[in-house]
């Protein structure tokens, strides 16, 4: 039994693994800003303060930057392009120029107008309520701090002084801060802050360091020195285990080492049933950086490059020399292999800054101007895209995909719009494929998936959006914390409409793909395929434990408990249904 100085605390699983340490706090908390006002005739003095602050903070992320590129694998280039963010936020950006302009506006300290300054921009971001910009939030607040650091002369204590095996206790770690950080005597760590979709849950997975994030009374309860428990599978911190403690968790970290080493075997296998059913598993991607993590397993392409990103943390739009970079990179990185990347998903409740000329306030965020609906009201946000896609084509099979289509009308508009730049693109003298790229459409809203038969007889391809749907569907916004809990991928009307969509794609002979949340979960790969799916595209982690589940299926079976499933009502007894299947069979 636990003693009783064994605390348990819950947070957030964002990086799986086990850890067992020492712990070491890292020391936190707000910076000390006052406000004070500066007379007209000492504004270019504060400004100049403020410019070096700005040109200190810029040696130091080039620094860590150049610290960081001794990360192993994939963490290397990860932290280097996260701090190459920040290092842009401390350019012209709005950040700069707003807290220039209001130290000449209001006459107030170069500390208390950046306070202020980020304070606003955190304040736009979060009335968007969506989780990536959420995250970055994170991003512009670890900037700020150092500027602030930097004007009020307070130094910064690194991680020199971790033990070997510790694990790390802090209020936030930015992935500045993981540069820092020696992977090889460095447990894993957990914070008082943070989400799943920040930079930091990112950099601890490239790092395979086992992290759990909001994490609230962390600091409370801990002291230097103690034991604890880091689980990032589950999302428990365990602060003065017990032996008892200890002894069962040292036993769970061997046995997902031997896991690991299990599935990393598969790497090489196909994704092949027991009865010689071939499946592709494809890979998500977020950031480019991901891509060597779907290369390593085992990734047969990657279903869904979202754009996003291109469009974050800036004051202006990106271009088409610059998306085609990106683009270009990921299909030469899968060697040969296919890229589906999707056009942009913004707009509504998520609007980067460098749209926000392109929108006004919704009244209904969710069903607002966004994604698909935003890019062909304005083809000047469109047409570099499409351009930049047809370009990297040329080097390798690429796919464009459109999120939140809803009508046949949409994908003709998308089609027409790349024949039209693909025409522009050849009067260059730019070389294109023969055959421009497959466009598909995303079923992610239900009436997408009621009207697939029309939509198929436009698209070249189908992806569905499980995430949305289901959101869509059942009225229910995950993020908020009143009516998560009725968030149900095996509710009757998702499950049938998944099924419209797979029916209707398959009388065409037309590919479909599965990228939402659901692919990337063991639990459902038996229903999936038994509805039709020979397709599944995940966050890269899950690919290996998909793969194995896959290869212990037998698609008769399979197909036969899929038919009863969506024979059934009552989401209890499908639930049932399918977890009683899946105890069946075993890994191979």
């Amino acid at each position: 039994m636990p003693q009783a100085c064994e605390h348990r605390l819950s947070g957030l699983a964002v990086s799986p693994g086990i850890a067992i340490g020492p712990a070491h706090i890292v020391e936190g908390g707000d910076l000390p800003v006052a406000e004070n006002h500066i007379p007209q005739q000492e504004i270019e003095g504060e400004q100049q303060r403020f410019a070096e602050a700005v040109a200190v903070s810029l040696r130091q992320l080039r620094k860590v930057k150049a610290k960081a590129a001794g990360l192993p694998g994939s963490a290397a280039e990860e932290v280097g392009y996260l701090l190459d963010a920040h290092l842009a936020m401390l350019s012209n950006s709005r950040l700069v120029r707003g807290v220039k302009d209001r130290i000449t506006r209001t006459q107030i300290n170069a500390e208390r107008a950046v306070q202020i300054e980020i304070d606003d921009i955190a304040e736009s971001f979060a009335a968007m309520r969506d989780p990536y910009l959420a995250a970055r939030i994170e991003d512009i607040r670890v900037v700020g701090a150092r500027l602030i650091r930097n004007l009020i002369k307070k130094p910064y204590v690194p991680y020199s002084a971790v033990a070997e095996g510790a694990v790390i206790l802090a209020e936030e770690l930015t992935p500045a801060d993981t540069a820092l950080i020696d992977p090889e005597r460095v447990a894993g760590f957990a914070t008082v802050s943070g989400g799943a979709e920040a930079h930091t849950a990112i950099v601890a997975r490239a790092l395979g360091l086992p992290a759990v994030l909001a994490t609230p009374g962390l600091l409370e309860r801990a002291r230097a020195g103690i034991t604890v428990v880091i689980d990032g599978i589950d999302g428990c911190v365990i602060i003065d285990p017990s032996a008892a403690t200890i002894r069962e968790y040292e036993m769970r970290r061997d046995a997902l080492a031997r896991e690991l080493r299990s599935l990393a075997r598969l790497r090489r296998l196909p994704a092949t049933t027991r009865d010689g059913v071939e499946i592709t598993l494809e890979g998500n991607l977020e950031l480019p950086i991901e891509l060597q993590q779907a290369v390593a397993n085992g990734a047969m392409g990657l279903g869904l490059v979202r754009s996003e990103f291109l469009y974050m943390n800036r004051d202006d739009l990106p271009g088409e020399e610059e998306q085609y970079a990106v683009f270009s990179a990921l299909v030469r990185g899968m060697d040969g292999k296919p890229v589906t990347v999707r056009t942009f998903d913004l707009g509504g409740d998520k609007i980067a800054r460098s749209l926000s000329s392109h929108s006004v306030e919704p009244a209904n965020p969710a069903l607002g101007l966004r994604a698909i609906r935003l890019s062909l009201q304005d083809r000047r946000l469109l047409d570099p895209q499409l351009a930049a896609m047809l370009r990297a084509a040329s080097e390798g099979p690429l796919r464009i995909l459109l999120p939140m289509i809803s009508t046949a009308g949409e994908i003709r508009r998308v089609r027409e719009a790349v024949e039209q730049v693909a025409r522009r693109l050849r009067r260059r003298g730019v070389a294109l494929p023969k055959a421009l790229p497959p466009l598909g459409a995303m079923i992610e809203v239900p009436g997408a998936a009621l009207a697939a038969d029309a939509l198929a007889a436009e698209a070249d391809f189908f992806a569905i959006g499980t995430n949305d749907l289901i959101q869509y569907t059942l009225a229910i916004d995950r993020s908020d914390e009143q009516v998560a809990h009725l968030y149900n991928p095996l509710h009757p009307a998702v499950l049938r409409l998944i099924q419209f969509a797979v029916e209707a794609a398959l009388r065409r002979g037309m590919p479909i793909s599965v990228c939402g949340e659901m692919a990337g979960e063991p639990r459902f790969a038996a229903l999936l395929l038994g509805l039709g799916l020979r397709n599944l595209s995940m966050a890269p982690r899950n690919i290996p434990r998909v793969k194995q589940r896959i290869r212990a299926l037998d698609m008769i079976a399979a197909t036969r408990r899929a038919r009863a499933i969506m024979d059934q009502s009552d989401t209890g007894r499908i639930a049932a249904l399918l977890d009683d299947f899946n105890a069946v069979a075993l890994p191979r």
